[in-house]
């Protein structure tokens, strides 16, 4: 397979050339479809998180098929359309993951951080952490749901029945869970760094009621 590696931190990444990677028992082989870039994978080559594995295959917004299973798996099968995200395994013995609370494990690995990622014609995935997707889902477009989509829907969830929806800092993830909020009926209120205007246009092309410098007042109370 191609890959593209991250030897040090820092560096450039290289492109190389590996064997194609094996799923173990309880894994799956994936041929990757795209992989979006989010801003943490930028934090991993920029060595600005501690203790990645090296060299590292960076990338966790991953959308492909699985093309090879290893043994054990029962619910995937050759062919299916996938997405893999940042959580890559969990240890499942942990306070955490007893309580079904695994995002917080102690012992966790990580896509393309402690574990190989997508810049790469393939990739091996613990089978428990790898989504299937809808068949007629466009590849790049669905990437970025893999991370940012994940994080605002599981922040918009937490929010309740909340109208008046206050989004600080109008990124990957906000922009992505404004339009779902609008979509329901909820009201946007995007907050962005001072001065940031364009960031500010966005929000409001996108739906949003109001936006504005985090330090500013909305004209309406957030829920």
């Amino acid at each position: 397979m191609r890959a593209m590696v991250l030897e040090r931190p820092g560096e450039q990444l290289k492109l190389v050339q590996r064997p194609d990677p094996v799923p173990a028992p309880g894994q799956v082989r994936v041929r990757v479809e795209a992989c979006g870039v989010c801003r943490t994978d930028l934090h991993v080559v920029d060595g600005e998180l501690p203790d990645p594995k090296l060299p590292i295959i960076p990338g966790h917004e991953i959308v492909g098929r699985v093309d090879l299973v290893g043994g054990g798996v029962d619910q995937l099968a050759v062919g299916m359309r996938v997405g893999i995200p940042w959580l890559g395994q969990t240890c499942g013995r942990c306070r955490y993951c007893r309580a079904g609370r695994e995002n917080l494990c102690d012992h966790p690995l990580f896509t393309g951080y402690t574990r190989d990622g997508g810049y790469a014609t393939h990739t091996v995935a613990d089978a428990r952490f790898v989504f299937r997707l809808p068949e007629g889902s466009d590849a790049v477009a669905s990437a970025p749901l893999l991370c940012a989509g994940l994080i605002g829907w599981r922040s918009l969830r937490m929010a309740g029945d909340g109208k008046n929806i206050g989004l600080f800092g109008f990124g990957a993830a906000a922009h992505i869970i404004a339009q779902v909020a609008r979509w329901q009926g909820r009201e946007v209120f995007a907050f962005t760094r001072e001065g940031d205007t364009a960031a500010q246009t966005f929000a409001r092309k996108l739906g949003a009621r109001w936006a504005g410098s985090s330090d500013d007042k909305p004209p309406d109370e957030l829920d």
